[in-house]
């Protein structure tokens, strides 16, 4: 199975958020809906009680590596800490957008399987642009497969050899 074919993972992302991200999240969620995509929603689901951002983006990351989720959408208040909570897993690249052209670069040529969006820093449409642009890059593939191989867990320095 090709891991960057699209037809290989399901039309469902996986959204988690900690408190200060939580404003941003419904729209974001309707914003999916809207589009066909399904929602795996793991919290949180109030910006009132405080947690902790690892805890969202494990749940959240853990749907895309089991393959129930093709991508997950994480959003803190800045969208750094998640990030790097995602990153944390070998097998999620995630990366951390403020406008839609990075978000369309990282699909292009990172082959990101996570986006991670500030709530405190963008607002609803912005963040509904970058989204977009995300969800809609495709991976390239060929001068940037050999890159993102040594992003994957599976990588050595053989591998290219």
């Amino acid at each position: 199975m090709d891991q960057h074919a699209p037809s290989t993972r399901p039309r469902v992302i996986a959204v988690g958020c900690d408190h200060a991200g939580y404003p941003l999240k419904p729209d974001l969620l309707a914003h999916l809906e809207a589009l066909g995509w399904r929602v795996t929603d793991v919290g949180t689901h109030s910006a009132t009680e405080r947690v902790d951002y690892p805890d969202f983006a494990a749940l959240a990351c853990a749907e895309v590596v089991a393959g129930r989720a093709r991508f997950a959408l994480l959003i803190c208040g800045t969208g750094i800490g998640i990030s790097i909570a995602a990153n944390r897993n070998p097998a999620i690249r995630c990366a951390h957008a403020s406008e839609p052209t990075t978000a369309r670069l990282t699909r292009e040529h990172n082959d990101a399987n996570a986006l991670a969006l500030g709530a405190r820093m963008i607002g609803s449409a912005l963040a509904t642009d970058i989204l977009d642009a995300f969800l809609e890059g495709q991976f390239e593939g060929g001068r940037h497969t050999a890159r993102v191989a040594k992003l994957t867990p599976a990588f050595s320095q053989d591998t290219l050899a």
